[in-house]
């Protein structure tokens, strides 16, 4: 089960996962915790995230951005209207009177609504945390500003359902970051309450919560806010002063281009992050309208200067936290600053200056909420244990609840939730009524919302009374964890007679449920929601399929160029003339239709584009792969040192011309006058043995491409020995002890040859060297030259390369096997000394002398 929290900013997002280890903050596909909070629409998909920020410049027209400032807000709003002077895209007002966001997508102009384009971000978010625990994530926690109206907070609610997201509660940001300081402190009183000023200046606004703290809880004294106090406001007081300096200077008017206007944003917003730590700083920009360079500088000081009106705004959050706190700065213990707001000096300045003391940074700026809304869906999931810490929330408005009276037109009100109230809460209210009656819940004051008053009205009936024509109706109005009002049921009482066995009568309380309809003024019906499911559905499959055709696209791209790159270098001992001469044509025809018919195509034709290539490609790989895989199997070979596994492989063998030579006497079925071709054509019938007889010609491998193969040729003709040897000399020296010691003395001494003389320690150059001191174990002489021819035909048939000019670069090892020869020259000796020592002992005995002199002579 997920644990996560978002944190929803106007500018940027920022996720954080609860794992059993603690807290950590998610990071994007440029590796950064936040992330942008940014929706563009291109022709054939969308761009969310970093990826619509990246787009934002080109396509500042179809750019949606602080999305967080439209939602849930009437079109008419004064506070709306300004904020759309500054956004590049078009806003109008739809039916329903609350605006709509033009873009043009897939090829038509298209509208959608901000919880639309919340969803998406969202989603976005979502598929960031899914990526990040590996595992699906439906429970969560959002953090939301604390003068969110309930329509805005019905519509984060409904943009959640709507991305698959179930959230447990909708979670002050303020409180978030409360919770966030508070919960890792070890040192917090048990009694006396201690006071936290905490101040969020955000992108778009300003919040101040003033928290009370003891051990293992935290209660919220008061919150206050401007809602449209923030970094932006800043970075647009800059943008207007250069704005008003270059039309002056450069006879540029930025307000007539979009893209300009956005690009000079951008810049004033880094330049408003450089005089936060700089006293003075330049702004120089390239071509920023009609191809014209300009270039400002401001001071600080200047910087400040042009704040002033935005600066003066600061100290009334401050002091209607305090007063509704019932607190005075003396009780203030500390002061945490967060948010992209904070760094600037003039605010940190005013803060100290009203406070009396230096504010201070325990928290991350920007990762707090996202860790507080994580570390509160911890505490609400059950699949978290999490240290006992209560949070006491409170509700930022004064929620009324209003009637008819008794007179027609009289109406009648009560506030069921004042401003501070706790949340959650549950409040019971008794009408006496006679029939259906309606209820409307609305803010008792609006003043500070710039927000309609009504929020919903409850249809309470039918209902009919037994007894009388009036009936009291009790009436639970309910404060839920995500600060949304709502009345959940309504009940009827009546009183009834109920005869009992004793002499008097005892009455029963009579309850019925009654049916309650509610309606919320503008918020989405159950239809309006499943329509918005299914077309952001059809848009998150679009998105899908375009990424994978840019996926198989830029595959395509990346096999031709590395493709090419390879065949100039480690695949260029592995491939023919023809071959690289062909493959090099096909790529380069493959990447001139890239970029010019295939630059738009569908996945199936990038799919079918890449196999077509890989045909070609795949067989130069598989030899280099199969080089490969052997070359680990030499370098693990037990007794072959490093040195000449080194030589080996830069070494070519010496070349294998076809012989005319014979095999010698039949062995294993072959004829004795057979061939190395003869040989061929025996195992490859089908006709293929003249093109294995020509590779080595075309096709240059060293000598360990397949020595796997080989080495297990090489080692089953040395267990036949070791099964023939003993035996065929026991029997033709005799059985005595001293004939089956020889057998085994010549056998060793063999064996020490052969493995002398095996890969890859030596080349079949080496064998022929060689040959002089094999032949002196004359019995099995035809055993060793099958030896020898079958690697000769090994050597053959796996397409050594011809490297007679090469030959030098073995010659160390040439000289090493002719020691050996030496030495086996020296045993053959020994050997013939033995064998005259067993003749003189053994009187009639075999002539092993004049069989060994034959068979040198031969």
């Amino acid at each position: 089960m997920s644990v996560v929290g978002f944190d929803l900013g106007n500018e940027s997002c920022v996720v954080a996962v609860a794992r059993q280890r603690g807290i950590d903050v998610v990071l994007n596909d440029e590796s950064k915790g936040e992330t942008p909070a940014i929706v563009c629409f291109g022709e054939t998909q969308r761009f969310l995230g970093t990826a619509g920020a990246a787009s934002s410049m080109m396509n500042p027209k179809n750019t949606i951005s602080q999305i967080k400032r439209l939602i849930g807000r009437q079109f008419s709003d004064p506070e709306l209207q300004r904020d759309l002077k500054v956004l590049p895209f078009t806003v109008t007002e739809g039916p329903d009177g609350f605006p709509l966001i033009h873009a043009w997508y897939l090829g038509e102009s298209r509208t959608f609504t901000p919880t639309q384009l919340l969803v998406m971000v969202l989603s976005d978010m979502k598929s960031m945390a899914e990526k990040n625990l590996n595992a699906a994530v439906v429970d969560c926690c959002i953090g939301i500003p604390v003068y969110f109206t309930d329509l805005q907070r019905r519509a984060v609610l409904d943009a959640a359902t709507i991305a698959g997201l179930h959230p447990l509660r909708l979670f002050h940001e303020t409180t978030a970051t409360a919770l966030a300081y508070g919960i890792y402190k070890t040192d917090l009183p048990e009694n006396d309450q201690l006071n936290v000023a905490f101040v969020d200046i955000g992108h778009a606004s300003m919040q101040v919560c003033i928290a009370g703290f003891k051990k293992d809880q935290l209660k919220i004294l008061a919150n206050s806010f401007d809602r449209s106090l923030g970094g932006r406001d800043f970075d647009e007081a800059l943008f207007q002063y250069f704005a008003a300096k270059f039309k002056e200077k450069y006879k540029i008017d930025v307000y007539q281009n979009a893209r300009a206007c956005l690009r000079l944003r951008t810049a004033c917003e880094k330049l408003k992050r450089v005089l936060s730590a700089n006293p003075e700083a330049p702004l120089n920009m390239e071509c920023l309208m009609e191809e014209k360079d300009v270039r400002g500088f401001i001071k600080r000081e200047h910087f400040e200067k042009i704040s002033i009106p935005i600066l003066k705004r600061v100290r009334k959050p401050l002091e209607k936290a305090l007063s509704e706190a019932g607190l005075t700065v003396k009780n203030i213990h500390s002061v945490e600053v967060v948010g992209s707001g904070s760094h600037i000096p003039a605010i940190i300045r005013i803060l100290t200056e009203f406070f009396g003391k230096k504010p201070r940074r325990t928290t991350n700026a920007s990762e707090c909420v996202a860790k507080g809304c994580a570390l509160e869906c911890a505490i609400l999931s059950p699949t978290f244990k999490v240290r006992e810490f209560q949070v006491n929330e409170s509700f930022p408005f004064p929620i009324a609840l209003s009637w008819k009276g008794a007179a027609p037109d009289a109406q009648q009100s009560t506030i069921v939730f004042p401003k501070g109230n706790p949340i959650p809460s549950i409040k019971a209210l008794a009408f006496y009524r006679s029939g259906t009656f309606t209820l409307d819940v609305q803010y008792a004051d609006n003043s500070e919302l710039q927000a309609p008053a009504k929020i919903s009205s409850y249809t309470i009936g039918p209902f009919q009374s037994t007894q009388s024509e009036w009936v009291n109706v009790m009436v639970k109005v309910c404060l839920n964890l995500h600060g949304i009002v709502s009345i959940d049921s309504a009940t009827t009482f009546e009183k009834e007679k109920v005869e009992v066995p004793v002499a008097k009568e005892a009455n029963k309380t009579k309850k019925t449920n009654i049916h309650v309809v509610e309606r919320i003024y503008g918020g989405m019906c159950l239809a309006d929601v499943q329509k918005a499911t299914e077309e952001e559905f059809e848009m998150a499959v679009q998105d899908r399929v375009m990424e994978e055709t840019k996926d198989k696209k830029n595959a395509v791209e990346a096999y031709v160029y590395d493709m090419r790159n390879k065949l100039r270098g480690k695949y260029q001992e592995f491939v023919t003339d023809p071959e690289r001469e062909g493959l090099t044509a096909k790529l380069q025809e493959v990447e001139d239709w890239l970029y010019e018919d295939g630059a738009n195509k569908t996945k199936g034709v990038y799919v079918a584009k890449l196999e077509e290539l890989k045909k070609q490609g795949d067989p130069i790989e598989g030899r280099y792969k199969k080089y490969i895989e052997n070359d680990n199997f030499l370098e693990g070979q037990d007794g072959v040192d490093s040195g000449t596994v080194e030589r080996v492989a830069e070494s070519h063998a010496p070349t294998v011309e076809p012989s005319t030579s014979q095999l010698g006497v039949p062995h294993r079925g072959l004829p004795r006058d057979w061939t190395e071709g003869d040989y061929l054509v025996s195992l490859y019938p089908d006709g293929s043995a003249s093109m294995r007889l020509g590779a080595q010609e075309e096709i240059r491998l060293t000598p360990r491409t397949l020595f796997a193969e080989v080495r297990e040729e090489h080692k089953a003709i040395l267990s036949n020995i070791f099964e023939l040897w003993p035996s065929t000399f026991v029997r033709l020296v005799g059985a005595s002890s001293i004939s089956k010691k020889l057998a085994l003395d010549s056998l060793v001494s063999f064996v020490e040859v052969l493995e002398n003389m095996s890969l890859p320690r030596a080349t079949p150059g080496d064998f022929d060297s060689a040959r002089p001191g094999l032949e002196a174990l004359t019995h099995f002489r035809l055993e060793v030259d099958w030896l020898r021819k079958r690697l000769d035909q090994m050597a053959l048939l796996l397409e050594l390369p011809v490297a007679r000019d090469e030959l030098e670069k073995v010659g160390k090892e040439i000289e090493e096997m002719e020691e050996v020869v030496r030495r086996l020259k020296d045993k053959k000796e020994g050997l013939m000394q033995r064998v005259s020592e067993l003749e003189s002992a053994s009187s009639g005995g075999f002539d092993m002398s004049s069989h060994v002199g034959q068979g040198l002579r031969g």
